[in-house]
């Protein structure tokens, strides 16, 4: 029996939904034709995927195969969409991931040219942290990437975009952000701090130092965003996450903290729709003229 993608799906879906009626419905079969499915597999397999009869409970080998079966099907999924996509744009698709702060600041007027230029063209835009976006790179799902930091990846040509200073974020009314002088980086030690995924970026040995003994961390920045206004925590973050900020959150420079982020632009050298990428290329290059 050779393994498909629909015999797969059906899996996760009975993983993810927890019995096999809500996951008969989801999938829009009998529950009868989806207990046979996974009999299949099992007996393909030669081994029980889940503990009991309930499917309510993954095995140890049920947990592995879910993991890799989920991965197949996302990736599976998506290249169809791409298939889609492609058939249905007159002038090409263009895949898109970048971090969000540069995403909210670059892509309204670049995504209103490239538009108007090219009329019939699709775009896919996906917001995510850096490792994310060199994922997509890397895993063939994305065209062009932006993303803090310079990583070394093949078939790809870098470009620096921008870079800008790491400061405090905190709620507006914070002592760090009232006080007279500016906060230092000690100050940082003496606050409940939240770690992020661009602390990484910061090489300051007394940085690292002041946060050593932080708790928390949270690597999605509007979640990150909304822990620190609702309290006395604070996080330090690149510049130009400031200017989206709401306003009950505040962005202050670090007096001794002199590091900044890197954002460097990421271009698939073999691209599907040359024009189209090599235009954006050049419209996000020149986002601040």
């Amino acid at each position: 029996m050779a393994i498909k993608i629909e015999t797969l799906r059906c899996f996760c879906t009975v993983v993810q939904s927890g019995n096999l009626t809500e996951a008969a419905d989801r999938l829009g079969r009998t529950q009868s034709a989806v207990s046979m499915t996974l009999k299949q597999l099992e007996g393909h397999l030669g081994r029980k995927l889940f503990e009991g009869e309930r499917k309510n409970r993954l095995s140890p080998l049920g947990e592995q195969v879910f993991e890799l079966a989920l991965r197949q099907v996302r990736q599976f999924d998506q290249a169809v969409g791409d298939i889609e996509a492609v058939a249905s744009a007159e002038q090409g698709l263009l895949r898109i991931a970048s971090v969000p702060s540069v995403a909210a600041l670059v892509f309204p007027r670049v995504l209103r040219h490239l538009t108007q230029r090219f009329p019939g063209a699709k775009v896919d835009l996906r917001d995510t942290d850096t490792q994310q976006v060199l994922d997509a790179l890397v895993e063939g799902k994305a065209d062009i990437g932006i993303a803090s930091g310079h990583h070394a990846l093949n078939g790809f040509h870098t470009k620096p975009l921008l870079q800008d200073r790491f400061g405090l974020v905190c709620a507006a009314d914070h002592p760090l952000i009232r006080q007279v002088e500016p906060p230092c980086i000690a100050d940082l030690g003496t606050v409940p701090f939240i770690r992020n995924s661009l602390c990484d970026l910061i090489t300051s040995p007394q940085f690292h130092q002041a946060i050593d003994q932080a708790d928390i961390t949270i690597r999605n920045t509007h979640s990150l965003i909304t822990m620190v206004r609702t309290g006395n925590w604070a996080t330090v973050l690149p510049q130009t996450v400031a200017e989206f900020i709401p306003e009950a959150t505040a962005f202050r420079e670090i007096k001794d903290l002199q590091d900044q982020r890197q954002v460097f632009l990421y271009v698939k050298e073999r691209s599907r729709f040359p024009e189209l990428t090599e235009a954006a290329e050049h419209l996000i290059l020149a986002y601040d003229a």
